[in-house]
């Protein structure tokens, strides 16, 4: 098996990097509109800070929060806009693992490529919400 680093990799590397600091300066971004009161968040904080104690149904059902996918109807929220950074990190492997897909298939090294391939399958499976699971 040849060993030798395939420029798709180095794809890989440079989109993690950019794409990491560009989600960190989106969540510094975020932030700040949401610590300035610059657009109105969905849960007033004293809200939040009455309600610190109880477990998460609870806290939901309190604060009309929604569950899964559903704070994307909320991006005009300062506290759900502070979501944007945190999901561009988290796309980054998808996104990495297609540019390895590709290496992969022209070098003909197809268990690699079925690994990427089911790396994404489950990381969009786990994504989409279908297990109901975790706290969404």
């Amino acid at each position: 098996m040849d060993n030798k680093q395939i420029p798709e990799q180095i794809t890989y590397a440079n989109i993690l990097f950019f794409g990491a600091w560009i989600g960190i300066f989106i969540m510094i971004l975020t932030y700040v509109v949401y610590a300035t009161g610059l657009i109105t968040p969905h849960v007033d904080i004293m809200l939040i800070i009455q309600n610190w104690d109880k477990g998460v149904d609870e806290y939901m059902h309190i604060t009309n929060s929604p569950r899964g996918w559903e704070w994307l109807t909320l991006l005009d929220k300062s506290d759900y806009l502070n979501f944007v950074g945190l999901v561009l990190i988290a796309l980054l492997t998808i996104v990495c693992y297609l540019f390895l897909m590709v290496g992969y298939k022209k070098k003909k090294d197809w268990i690699y490529f079925f690994i990427c391939l089911f790396e994404i399958i489950v990381l969009a499976f786990a994504a989409s919400g279908i297990l109901d699971a975790g706290g969404h």
